[in-house]
């Protein structure tokens, strides 16, 4: 049985934004009221260029800044890449590893996740750890299968509620419109639970569990009220000040 925990909300904006986009920012960081705070934890996970930008507009607020993707090293003749070290540096408490798209588009697997994922935790970051399964690999009636293999090799040893949140986004979800029924991520949720419980004991009841996929203020108070689902990790929707705002609201 799943302890209770506070839920997360983490907006992902992925590769979007610009400098003018803070004042949008701005707006979500303020439509957060003290009352809501208290029920959910908020976050954005902003492209590297904003980090520092966002961490300073949202100093003294609720608003985490997260970063989206990390090397596993803390330095080095890495052209283009950024450290946990470095994401710290610049006003991240948090960052998202292992992200489909990261799989897909850089073929990362199980291990370099694993990597990244002990990388956020040297650098005293948390790591946002995503997990799914593709349309291909549903259908086929292995989504479970899958989840649990990306959890085994993707989850280091060492995992804690504090240092760890785990992502369940269905590939064939994101950014599509689609969406699992409420029955489909409690499926996949009580399956996740069981595993890091059996693996990390008290660890695993308290670790949140985030459901990614095509969230929005039309679903959201569905989706976050299946069991073991401690919130979300939002797409397009963390986009817009309004849309985010919304989402929130399912926990008011």
């Amino acid at each position: 049985m799943s302890v209770t925990v506070k839920p997360l909300v983490a907006g992902n904006w992925k590769m979007n934004g610009l400098l003018a986009d803070l004042e949008e920012f701005g707006r979500m960081s303020a439509g957060i009221s003290s009352a809501l705070s208290q029920s959910v934890d908020t976050m954005i996970c902003a492209p590297a260029t904003l980090i520092g930008a966002m961490a300073g507009k949202a100093a003294g607020g609720s608003m985490a800044i997260g970063g989206q993707d990390c090397h596993p090293d803390a330095s080095g003749a890495h052209t283009g890449d950024v450290s946990a070290e470095m994401l710290r540096d610049a006003g991240a408490t948090a960052v998202i590893v292992g992200h489909s798209e990261r799989r897909t588009d850089h073929g990362e697997g199980d291990d370099k996740v694993a990597a990244k994922a002990m990388a956020a935790w040297r650098a005293g970051l948390l790591a946002i750890i995503c997990v799914g399964e593709t349309e291909k690999e549903r259908k086929a009636g292995n989504a479970l299968s899958v989840v649990e293999r990306q959890l085994n090799g993707s989850v280091p040893d060492g995992a804690t509620a504090a240092n760890t949140v785990v992502a369940y986004e269905p590939v064939w979800a994101i950014g599509t419109g689609l969406t699992p029924t409420a029955g489909d991520v409690e499926e996949v949720h009580k399956a996740m639970r069981a595993n890091l419980s059996a693996r990390f004991g008290g660890e695993g009841e308290a670790m949140r569990l985030l459901y990614g996929g095509s969230v929005k203020p039309a679903n959201a108070a569905e989706l976050m009220a299946v069991t073991d689902v401690n919130g979300a990790l939002v797409g397009g929707a963390s986009l817009k000040s309004d849309d985010f705002i919304g989402i929130l609201k399912a926990y008011a």
